[in-house]
């Protein structure tokens, strides 16, 4: 019997480093198992030249290699950093530069925690690109590197294989969503719950800046994404939303952005394509029944809501990702993985369940 190979992660800290964002990787994808009871990942951390590093925390860590674990590493991940050449000149080591682009141009899944953006925009990855830091370095971020999309209301952006997280705990959320690409929503839930964090968080770091939303009985918006979610295939309008939290439409829609940094509607449309991955994933249902337990009207419009934002289609995602694949359903090949984790188009091949 082959023993599948895991899935090979190295996560580079460069001094300063953020003690936590350091640490979130091995935590995360270390309580992941395959099927056979083995680990998925191989988590490793690195620093340029092998040495230990200082951390932000004041205490330092060792490494278990240098620059060359890049080389052969599958998802390579930069962690938060405090290091002033990198934050105040928006420049990194030629040698780092190199082996991260070195490491795209090979497909690597190339990801930063908090800070590490600062890093992947030094080294070139970043231009033209939609990203996310921490919100408390978003002016610097945006001086140094105009070319770079900078968007602070989401916890993580994915754009074209390579994924950016905000700062603090917006790590995990990023880790957990690596494990839901690579093995589905149902291992990462069973990640979440061992790590007693929550699957998935609402919005962005708007609710987290300096002067976070009260969530006081009367003003929070909690109410209607729980109705939301509970009735995901009903049409509710503003009117209908604004009103089960007491509230006028325009307080409802200023104070929802507020609490969950997007939009009721797009906020619902996040919520309408979790659950059909779910669904995917756990069931058999044809599409059509999906779309409309998930309240997007008719597969054809399903179809092209994934298409649209996952750029992949309900077939193929679900090869990639049922838990008992249908023999008859044939899985996605290493190439079609990477061409999906990197937010490439993959192509349909026909066959799996009827109606998908």
């Amino acid at each position: 019997m082959t023993v599948a190979t895991p899935h090979r992660v190295a996560v580079l800290a460069l001094a300063p480093v953020v003690a936590f964002d350091l640490s979130i990787p091995a935590q995360m994808l270390a309580a992941v198992e395959t099927r056979t009871g083995t680990a998925a990942y191989e988590v490793r951390t690195l620093t340029p030249d092998g040495s230990p590093v200082p951390t932000v925390n004041g205490y330092g860590v060792t490494p278990q290699g240098d620059l060359s674990l890049l080389e052969h590493a599958d998802t390579v991940i930069v962690a938060g950093t405090r290091c002033p050449e990198v934050l105040d000149a928006g420049t990194v080591a030629a040698p780092v530069a190199e082996a991260l682009r070195r490491a795209d141009r090979r497909r690597a899944r190339v990801v930063s925690l908090c800070t590490g953006s600062f890093v992947l925009a030094a080294a070139g990855l970043l231009e033209d690109r939609r990203a996310a830091t921490h919100w408390r370095y978003a002016q610097q971020f945006r001086r140094l590197f105009p070319a770079v999309d900078l968007d602070t209301d989401p916890l993580y952006i994915a754009d074209r294989g390579i994924l950016t997280s905000a700062g603090g705990a917006a790590a995990i959320d990023l880790c957990l969503h690596l494990v839901r690409e690579d093995h589905g929503s149902s291992v990462a839930n069973r990640v979440a719950r061992y790590n007693v964090v929550a699957p998935m968080r609402d919005g962005g770091q708007a609710q987290y800046v300096e002067h976070p939303v009260r969530e006081d009985a009367g003003t929070s918006t909690a109410r209607a994404r729980t109705l939301m979610t509970e009735h995901l295939d009903r049409r509710l309008s503003l009117q209908d939303l604004a009103a089960h939290c007491h509230m006028s439409v325009r307080t409802f829609t200023r104070r929802f952005r507020q609490e969950t940094g997007l939009s009721p509607a797009e906020w619902l449309a996040s919520a309408r394509l979790a659950h059909v991955r779910h669904l995917l994933e756990s069931t058999e249902l044809p599409v059509d029944d999906i779309a409309a337990r998930a309240g997007l009207g008719s597969g054809a419009n399903l179809r092209q809501h994934m298409r649209t934002t996952l750029d992949i289609t309900p077939s193929a995602y679900r090869r990639a990702f049922r838990s008992a694949t249908p023999a008859s359903a044939r899985p996605l090949s290493e190439d079609e993985r990477v061409r999906w984790r990197r937010g490439w188009p993959v192509p349909s091949h026909g066959g799996g369940r009827t109606g998908v």
